[in-house]
């Protein structure tokens, strides 16, 4: 599958979700959903992976943790905020580089529009 389809999904989930649950709810329900969406859909994905960190030759397991990574391609960070800060895109960015991905979607499910709450990063380090 490649990377436009596997987000193309990945969106579809989140537009469906937003749908029937509307906005305000805790991320950790955006998050146990979306996990169920994506299992529907025959997706492969690890939920809440450890990404490590190599620090002056120190090999740190417990650095970060991405919501998802979806087929071992696309990392996906849920939030459900008032709005997305810089921080949030550059957390997503930090995931991407220290995790050797190309692709993430930020997911904002506290938004009116969920066509507002998506941003797609591109790691290009």
């Amino acid at each position: 599958m490649k990377e436009n389809e596997i987000t193309g999904e990945i969106v579809d989930a989140a537009y469906k979700i937003h749908t029937r649950l509307g906005p305000g709810l805790l991320e950790s329900v955006y998050e146990s959903v979306m996990a169920y969406e994506l299992k529907k859909r025959e997706l492969r994905f690890e939920r809440q992976k450890p990404i490590p960190i190599v620090y002056e030759g120190i090999h740190l397991e417990e650095g970060f943790r991405a919501d998802f990574i979806v087929e071992n391609t696309v990392i996906v960070e849920l939030k459900s905020v008032e709005a997305i800060a810089p921080v949030h895109k550059k957390q997503l960015l930090t995931y991407l580089r220290l995790a050797k991905k190309r692709l993430g979607l930020l997911i904002n499910f506290n938004t009116d529009l969920i066509k507002n709450g998506i941003t797609r990063l591109i790691n290009d380090s």
